[in-house]
């Protein structure tokens, strides 16, 4: 049986527009098209329209999913809450693990799902808006509380706890965005002595 053949670059990507018009755009898609339309330029790109485009579906499917624009940058914040930080913090396998084990984990889960991706255009977004700057002081919140309490598990109090969890932070959030030029491997390779950095006495 003869195969059909390939389209070219230009029918290849009206072949995938058409397919995703026929299957549908869930609203995490959604989502993380947004979140990759804000990390690409800024909270002013992220337009029904744009994100239709790169989706290749027509605007209406966005109102199968949200009100308005209004309601997607509402629940944008709610959901890189969950995908990067509840995730973590909720999991009950991270919980269960003694305190040193559970940084490690959850330093490699951080750097193997990247899940720090859009951390800078979240926090550049929370530059020039309330709600924004809400979402991301409750994340760091919430993240602080995280690691203090492993640290505190290895005997750490005050200033030295609050220092330590503040770098174990930063590090994992910003790491792969100031150290580029590392690859990747090499970053996780440390992940393992910088934990034990961080933890000695």
């Amino acid at each position: 049986m003869l195969k059909k053949p390939m389209p070219n670059a230009a029918g290849y990507d009206v072949l995938m527009k058409d397919r995703a018009r026929k299957r549908g755009v869930s609203k995490g898609q959604w989502l993380e098209s947004a979140l990759e339309v804000l990390c690409l330029g800024s909270i002013s790109d992220v337009k029904i329209d744009v994100l239709a485009k790169s989706l290749g579906v027509s605007r209406s499917g966005f109102y199968w999913h949200f009100k308005n624009r209004e309601e997607l940058l509402a629940e944008l914040l709610d959901y890189w809450t969950h995908e990067t930080t509840e995730v973590i913090t909720e999991n009950p396998d991270f919980i269960r693990l003694n305190p040193g084990e559970r940084l490690r984990q959850i330093a490699k889960t951080i750097h193997d799902y990247d899940l720090v991706r859009h951390e800078i255009g979240i926090r550049q977004w929370a530059l020039s808006s309330k709600k924004a700057a809400k979402a991301v002081a409750a994340v760091n919140k919430v993240r602080m509380g995280f690691a203090s309490n492993a640290l505190k598990e290895f005997g750490f109090s005050g200033d030295d706890l609050e220092m330590r969890a503040m770098l174990f932070i930063c590090y994992q959030a910003f790491e792969s965005t100031v150290f580029r030029e590392i690859p990747a491997n090499r970053r996780r390779e440390l992940i393992d002595k910088r934990v034990d950095l961080i933890t000695s006495q």
